[in-house]
């Protein structure tokens, strides 16, 4: 599919940013564990709609990216486009591509703003992480299967009686989700392999992770966030949530350096602490053409120049962002070092740290990207100046979409020009977007 990896500045029309807002980003089991993931992508899509003034029945297709589709939304899109009050005839899709589905919903939404099959779509990502359900093994399933087909109370009986204890000990969804298949690693144990191969010791982690929520916590205190986030009401108790959880006060070295190795327990320098939490959220935004944001007297806050999207080895998948990185850079004809903020997802303290070395490194350049220099410097001052998704949470689904929105928010506020969204990505990829700001 030509979506995958085309650049959005080669011929063809601009792709626009108009806005978006998201919902706050909670722990999963916190604050949004009883909304549904379709809720998470209608409340910031409604109201961003109208805080721009633009009326549902404009909007020519919804796209939002989801991981975990809930059992009763399958094309969760569809369901956030109809209670959005999206018209029946506008059509809507849900895209899937692991930790960069709402980046993919973005850049999908690009190709078609590009290609004139649309002029105003509304993309995004949402994911309910506290949703993410207990399976059943294959041979209990047979047995509830046989059980409800039995029509007698002797047929019923017996069964029952061909249970046995283990058939009621669940599969952790999650758990599985978060394992690959190909390599039979979870996405801790792949940080975990990069540790060991850039020599990244648990006091950097951890340093890095303290220096994401000092920033988030500054952001939020400047009231940074407050200006994309939406508030919702939370059942059972309907109170306002307005705020991440995640970023904490409190936090210090000290505190971190106490917390044990969560995925090698013995060798292992990844913690809980130096990771990005489990996490419910929702994110919402407004792309067009530039000739239907004249239409409509909307100004453009940003314009999309390219994307690319590239595999890796799925135990060494928080690298994706090296691998993607430079290919949309190449295609906005642009450097690492002509970029004023970047936002990398932090998956892992030690993902991040792993990729800043993977891009200073000539030799990986070299024998990994087949490039004869460093694609540049991660200088900290431009990567993820408002904290990370250690801080603030990575709601997989919605991840790429809020990096993008961030992104957008934070060139604006700097008075700033060019940005690099990127992230790596379950499996063995990475994607990455390049912007820049409207003057």
């Amino acid at each position: 599919m030509t979506h995958a990896t085309s650049n959005g500045g080669e011929g063809g029309r601009s792709a626009v940013y108009l806005g978006g807002l998201r919902t706050p980003f909670c722990k999963a089991g916190t604050d949004l564990e009883d909304v549904h993931a379709s809720e998470l992508g209608r409340v910031p899509a409604e109201e961003l709609l109208l805080r721009l003034g633009v009326r549902p029945e404009e909007i020519d297709e919804v796209i939002f990216g989801n991981v975990a589709q809930p059992i009763d939304s399958a094309n969760i899109a569809r369901v956030i486009a109809l209670r959005t009050g999206i018209p029946v005839e506008t059509p809507a899709l849900t895209v899937h591509r692991n930790c960069a589905s709402g980046l993919e919903a973005i850049t999908i939404a690009c190709e078609r703003i590009r290609q004139g099959e649309a002029d105003l779509i509304l993309a995004g990502g949402v994911e309910s992480m506290s949703s993410i359900p207990l399976v059943f093994h294959k041979r209990a399933a047979r047995k509830f299967f046989s059980l409800a087909r039995s029509r007698s109370a002797l047929a019923r009986v017996g069964a029952l009686a061909r249970f046995r204890p283990s058939d009621f000990r669940p599969v952790i969804g999650l758990e599985k989700g978060l394992t690959d298949p190909v390599c039979g690693l979870n996405m801790g144990e792949t940080a975990e392999t990069l540790a060991r191969e850039f020599g990244i010791r648990r006091e950097e982690q951890d340093r890095f992770a303290l220096e994401s929520h000092h920033r988030a916590l500054r952001a939020r205190e400047s009231g940074f966030f407050g200006e994309e986030i939406v508030s919702l009401y939370a059942p059972p108790t309907y109170a306002p949530v307005a705020e991440d959880v995640g970023p904490r006060k409190g936090q210090s070295l000290e505190a971190l350096a106490k917390l044990r190795p969560y995925f090698d327990r013995r060798h292992g320098t990844v913690t809980v602490g130096n990771s990005c939490p489990v996490t419910d959220g929702g994110v919402a935004v407004l792309l067009a053409s530039e000739e239907k944001a004249r239409e409509l007297s909307l100004r453009p806050r940003a314009r999309i120049l390219s994307w690319a999207y590239r595999g890796c080895p799925p135990h060494r998948m928080g690298l994706g962002p090296v691998f993607a990185a430079p290919v949309a850079l190449d295609r906005a004809g642009l450097r690492l070092s002509d970029i004023d903020r970047i936002e990398l997802n932090e998956a892992f303290a030690a993902q991040v740290i792993a990729c800043e070395r993977a891009f200073a490194s000539r030799e990986f350049a070299e024998r990994e990207l087949g490039r004869s220099e460093a694609v540049g410097e991660l200088d900290p001052a431009r990567l993820n100046v408002n904290g990370g998704a250690i801080a603030l949470g990575h709601p997989v689904g919605a991840t790429g979409a809020r990096l993008v929105l961030t992104l957008v928010h934070e060139l604006e506020r700097s008075g700033l020009s060019k940005g690099l969204a990127t992230l790596c990505v379950g499996g063995g990829q990475g994607g990455a977007l390049v912007l820049e700001r409207c003057a």
